[in-house]
């Protein structure tokens, strides 16, 4: 074994960052072994310098995040301080003065991700981050290198445990979408203020990576398509219950059948009970896999949480000291596809619709017209009112969103339709 360390520099020691820290010290001599040198933590850059930071030497610690990465003699560079600046700016200074950097950064690398990668590949470096996706979750990695060798056709998980955790206790317990907010709040799963979670910009992100990684192409942030949570009731539990289905906020990632094009979305949708991804329960993640040698794949786990992710972290960073060690990087970006990403309008799946109409005869019959006349072939329809007032449910066969869209729009100028209640896909056939 070298007796000379390698060392790391930490940017960020909040929730995940004291978990790394921690990790690294209490598990120093297994970390070493398996290495194959010892770990050192060279440095921790943090904004507020006056903190007790429990296990750190305080003469580590520094508020001028540039001149650490700058060093020349830091190995990689931990990145858990989040954002897009000044992260980017940090990691392309690190790969400049000889460090690989280990990230969490999922929304940095949904926008930039190209950039960065070029960055490391024209210094020699490492980007590596497991973290950034799900969490103690493998799925990078197993994306990246043990189905290398696979075609990948589609990619579905569950990929926020917050809004998870919110769906769950609606379709548990019958709460309403503020109350099973409140309680997540209270449990300390949603922060203060949860817009990126369940307005699903955080899903979006990882949507982003995700594809990328499954499909050798380039997806950005603004690539994917993305419908928020918020809007999800009691009633539409009751629809799903009734289909036998329940509703989770899903990312979906898939190869079109011709194989010229792929799609990233990430939106509330109804799945089937039977489905694997359907019983995954309270703040947990897990990601559903098809391709072609290997069939169908689940990975499950906690998606989030200082000593979750930290665990993806420290992973990373044997990986990379392990590189280091041997004179070599690992597998860098893969977008040798180059597909185009298809827009929102062209992804076909199933719909259910739900129709406030008047109650009265002929109203199915105008109702079936329309979706006959913009190609939309109906599987089911349930019907029930009184007073003169009526709810008509539909679910659709397999529709493009462009044919859906004009159907409802359609729908939504006859006289004897008062309104759309919900509209919402049906996934995971």
């Amino acid at each position: 074994m070298r007796t000379r360390p390698l060392k790391v520099a930490l940017l960020g020691c909040g929730v995940v960052g004291s978990e790394v820290a921690r990790i690294m010290t209490t598990h120093a001599d297994d970390l070493a072994a398996r290495i194959g040198a010892p770990v050192e933590l060279a440095g921790v850059a943090v904004r507020r310098p006056s903190r007790v930071r429990e296990g750190i030497d305080p003469a580590l610690v520094t508020t001028d995040a540039t001149a650490l990465v700058k060093r020349g003699d830091i190995d990689v560079v931990v990145e858990v301080i989040g954002g897009i600046e000044p992260a980017r700016t940090l990691i392309t200074t690190a790969f400049e003065h000889g460090a690989s950097v280990v990230s969490a950064n999922k929304a940095l690398l949904a926008q930039d991700g190209a950039a960065l990668h070029a960055a490391a590949e024209e210094h020699g470096r490492d980007l590596y981050y497991e973290a950034a996706v799900a969490g103690a979750i493998p799925l990078i990695r197993p994306l990246r290198e043990s189905l290398a060798g696979d075609k990948i056709n589609r990619v579905m998980g569950i990929v926020n445990g917050t809004t998870n955790f919110i769906l769950d206790k609606m379709d548990s317990t019958g709460a309403g979408y503020q109350e099973a907010l409140d309680e997540a709040t209270a449990l300390g799963y949603a922060e203060a203020d949860p817009t990126a979670d369940v307005e699903a910009f955080d899903a979006a992100a990882k949507a982003a990576i995700l594809a990328g990684i499954a499909f050798h192409t380039r997806v950005r942030l603004d690539d994917v398509y993305r419908e928020g949570m918020t809007e999800v009731t009691s009633a539409d539990f009751a629809s799903a219950r009734e289909m036998g289905c329940t509703i989770k906020l899903l990312a979906l990632c898939e190869r079109a059948a011709d194989g010229g094009s792929v799609t990233a979305r990430v939106h509330p949708a109804m799945i089937p009970l039977t489905h694997p991804l359907a019983s995954v329960r309270g703040a947990y993640n897990a990601v559903f896999v098809e391709s072609d040698a290997a069939g169908q794949l689940m990975f499950y786990g906690p998606g989030a949480g200082g000593a979750p992710t930290a665990s993806a972290v420290l992973g990373d960073l044997v990986a990379v000291c392990r590189n280091k060690l041997g004179g070599a990087t690992g597998p860098g970006a893969s977008a040798y596809a180059q597909l185009p990403v298809s827009p929102m309008g062209e992804v076909v799946t199933r719909y259910h619709i739900s129709l406030d109409v008047a109650d009265k005869p002929g109203v199915l019959a105008q109702v079936a017209t329309v979706f006959a006349e913009h190609g939309v072939s109906i599987d089911t329809v349930r019907q029930s009112g009184k007073d003169g007032e009526a709810s008509l449910v539909v679910v659709t066969h397999r529709a493009s969103d462009a044919s859906l869209a004009g159907t409802v729009e359609a729908l939504r100028s006859l006289d004897t339709v008062r309104g759309v209640a919900s509209i919402m896909r049906v996934e995971g056939e």
